[in-house]
């Protein structure tokens, strides 16, 4: 395997949103001396890749007139249960609408209203034209020279020294190349975790998921393997989505005023409460009442609003689109919708997701972790939820300012040489295995499917309703072991099987983490999200942070005072 060496003043990893968004605010960023060299390295390709490869049809995160960020940081933690990190949320809050204005001026198609002004979606939303939001960030990447972008690169591990970031390793997806950067400071922008349980359609159509397929907890996967802390990982998210296409309901609840109903017209909301984990919590109920299927439906259609809401998901979920245009076809023998417009519902598997939650690293105010000069953003970055698009492309610009900091001030020293060197030879050691064994007893696929059957009957998965107790944990906990040590002993006969092994690889050491977090919680505070059986209730003396490191092979636990939006936070240990 051909080994190739880089050398980056700054190293992202991760081309979605926030990875795109840091290379550009990074390349633009006025800093002492010659211009920053920067390396953006992604799995897949920047023009398509990470949570809006396919698009989206709003800006969910955004600061309406009259409002101010408190307001948001007031709105995210009352949906959170209070389990939040108030100075990222602040912090992120106030970037929010600059992030939109420079989609805008890249070139995205923001809708406006009457007055010239943006068409708003409710006080915290704003209508786009989103399905080129990728291939614009792309472009605004390439066209800033001091930007080295590697696509098909899959980064495994990072490289460090003394609880330090020296750079990171990775491998080609196409080609026997192993990558070798060298960076005094690091963003990870990899984005959460999919694919941990069991999805509602698996088999042929296993990537019809809510969350990107190819979001595998990788950054975070290395981060604990490094010694990185994490936090807030049993914060799980479970979507409400439009049954079949796993397409999102915001479109049409807010967009055509769709309330939940119940089989009996029922609207069963308020019932149960209104947040993101109650809105899933009161679906579930209904169904196990025997009062489903439910649905989301509007009272009445107004003038165009099929057409506009057909136009909002070919924007960002076409499937949707082409599902009702298939019913209408055939129930009435033509393709005229019924007169209001709606889908039925269901929850998904669970996600890692801290752009929607708040699980990931347990970072400072400036979005550094506990492995000094690595930084997170995004989906990767815990203590922040409800941040979406702009939200997460404004962690990005944060973690930018404090990284190019970082590296001004801790430049990568000589004597760092033979300690990547050493790391990268077992790095190459590890990889060379899995492409020389003669043969394997299983595949990455059918190791995956024991995880995903595996967490979904014990960890709280759809087949569960999402409840579990300590026993299944610990039972969940065996076979995750018991799969880790197989996937030792697998083979790929190519770059691209090697891949998935390592996909594979990072979702197992997630799990496990994951595991130790919903044991710790000793409550059921977002019960949409999940429910601990033997501690159905939500407890005051439980807002706090359950955190993790692992050590020695065994994940680590430990709790964290709240911080507030007033406070500033820095590592201390």
């Amino acid at each position: 395997m051909r080994i190739r060496h880089i050398d980056a003043d700054l190293l992202i990893i991760g081309g979605g949103a926030a990875g795109c968004y840091a290379a550009i605010r990074a390349a633009r960023a006025a800093v002492p001396g010659p211009a920053p060299r920067i390396a953006l390295v992604e799995k897949a390709h920047i023009e398509r890749s990470g949570c809006l490869a396919a698009g989206v049809n709003a800006i969910n995160a955004y600061i309406g007139e009259g409002r101010r960020p408190e307001d948001y940081v007031d709105y995210a933690s009352r949906d959170a249960a209070g389990i939040v990190r108030g100075d990222l949320l602040l912090s992120m809050a106030r970037r929010l609408n600059g992030t939109v204005r420079a989609l805008e001026e890249m070139g995205l198609l923001v809708l406006k209203d009457g007055a010239g002004g943006y068409a708003a979606r409710g006080w915290r939303n704003v209508r786009i034209r989103g399905e080129n939001i990728k291939p614009l960030l792309a472009a605004a990447v390439s066209a800033e020279s001091s930007v080295a972008v590697f696509n098909r690169v899959n980064v495994t591990a990072y490289l460090t020294e003394d609880n330090r970031i020296r750079g990171a390793v990775g491998f080609g997806v196409t080609e026997a190349v192993c990558y070798v950067f060298s960076a005094p400071a690091v963003i990870c922008a990899t984005g959460g975790a999919a694919g941990l349980y069991r999805p509602n359609s698996p088999g042929f159509a296993g990537h019809a998921l809510w969350y990107s397929p190819f979001n595998t907890g990788a950054g975070l996967a290395m981060g604990i393997l490094a010694g990185a802390e994490m936090t807030t990982l049993e914060m799980r998210f479970v979507a409400l989505r439009c049954k079949g296409s796993i397409a999102p309901t915001g479109t049409l609840a807010q967009d055509a005023g769709a309330e939940q109903l119940n089989r009996l017209g029922e609207a069963y909301g308020e019932r149960y409460g209104l947040s993101t984990a109650e809105r899933v919590y009161g679906t579930r109920r209904e169904n196990a009442a025997g009062r489903g299927p439910c649905f989301l439906r509007a009272a009445r259609a107004g003038s165009g609003q099929w057409e506009a809401l057909c136009r909002s998901y070919l924007n960002m979920s076409p499937v949707q689109t082409l599902q009702w245009v298939e019913e209408a076809s055939a129930f009435s023998g033509n393709v005229t919708p019924p007169p209001a417009p709606g889908a039925e519902i269901e929850g998904t598997e669970p996600y890692v997701n801290g752009g929607h939650c708040a699980g990931g690293y347990w970072v400072d105010s400036d979005r550094q972790t506990t492995l000094n000069g690595l930084f997170a953003a995004g989906d990767v970055a815990g203590g922040c939820p409800q941040k979406y698009v702009s939200g997460a492309m404004a962690e990005a610009e944060i973690a930018v300012f404090a990284a190019l900091d970082y590296a001004r001030r801790c430049p990568l020293s000589p004597a760092s040489v033979k300690a990547r060197d050493s790391s990268v030879r077992e790095a190459l050691a590890e990889a060379e295995r899995f492409l020389r064994r003669p043969a394997a007893l299983f595949t990455a696929d059918q190791l995956e499917e024991a995880m995903q059957q595996s967490m979904d009957s014990y960890a709280g998965g759809i087949g569960a309703q999402y409840r579990y107790n300590g026993a299944q944990l610990a039972r969940a906990g065996d076979r995750i072991g018991q799969l880790l040590r197989l996937s030792e002993a697998l083979r790929a006969t190519d770059m691209r099987e090697l891949m998935r092994i390592y996909e594979l690889r990072e979702r197992l050491i997630l799990c496990r983490s994951l595991l130790a977090h919903l044991e710790a919680r000793r409550e059921s505070r977002w019960p949409g999200f999940g429910e601990y059986a033997e501690y159905p209730e939500a407890e005051d003396r439980w807002l706090l942070y359950v955190n993790s490191r692992l050590r020695a092979g065994e994940v680590r636990i430990l709790f964290r005072d709240l911080v507030g939006k007033d406070e500033r936070y820095e590592h201390t240990h």
